[in-house]
């Protein structure tokens, strides 16, 4: 596979533990769920309701 692959699949990941911080949710486990979901990560992030801590 090529590098721009594992990029792109990375900064995904990145952007969901960001998406997940964001409704208070643990960034680094949902950064792990994503490198091995990717979009479907995403896609369930944004039907996540936000936490109130």
């Amino acid at each position: 596979m090529s590098q721009e692959y594992f990029v792109g699949w990375g900064t995904l990941a990145l952007i969901n533990a960001a998406l997940a911080q964001g409704k208070n949710r643990t960034g680094f486990n949902w950064f792990v769920l994503s490198l091995f979901t990717g979009p479907l990560a995403t896609f369930i992030l944004l039907f996540v309701e936000k936490r109130n801590d």
